[in-house]
């Protein structure tokens, strides 16, 4: 009886995947690009900081504070990009993608590294690469979808 309930309800609805395991069906890459550029803000601000000579405590203790701010902003925005790009490629992405696309799970894979490369070190080379990355897929999401959406920065 339970079986025939079933049947009879998935006769009536269609299937509906999402990024959220409900049938919400809304994805985009815009949440990886924000994070993104967040982690690219973060590493120049890092770069760009400079210590005080050590002779001011208050100095100094004001600069490792900062210095941490930025460390933790840009440790949990490359989290949050390799999160949101993980959803996009297991969740959204389907195998008729591939023949689109045979280069996609080697570009998202590579945007995932790109992110852990970016917690890992301070590499303005790194974050500017993930930014490019992320334009990649933005490419090839839209795309999917015959949809022509302009690429921009909010920075």
């Amino acid at each position: 009886m339970i079986e025939r309930l079933k049947n009879k309800l998935a006769d009536k609805f269609e299937t509906a995947e999402a990024h959220c395991d409900a049938p919400c069906g809304v994805y985009d890459p815009s949440s990886a690009r924000i994070a993104a550029e967040a982690v690219l803000s973060m590493t120049k601000k890092i770069l760009d900081l400079k210590a005080p000579d050590g002779s001011d405590a208050k100095a100094t203790a004001n600069y490792h504070n900062t210095l941490t701010r930025y460390i933790m902003v840009k440790e949990e925005q490359a989290r949050l990009a390799k999160e949101e790009i993980l959803i996009l490629w297991t969740d959204y992405f389907k195998p008729a993608h591939l023949e689109k696309y045979p280069d996609l799970h080697d570009t998202f894979w590579k945007a995932a590294k790109l992110c852990s490369a970016c917690k890992v070190e301070v590499s303005l080379e790194h974050a500017q690469e993930l930014m490019e990355a992320i334009k990649e897929i933005h490419g090839i999401f839209w795309g999917s979808k015959d949809k022509d959406v302009a690429w921009y920065t909010a920075s």
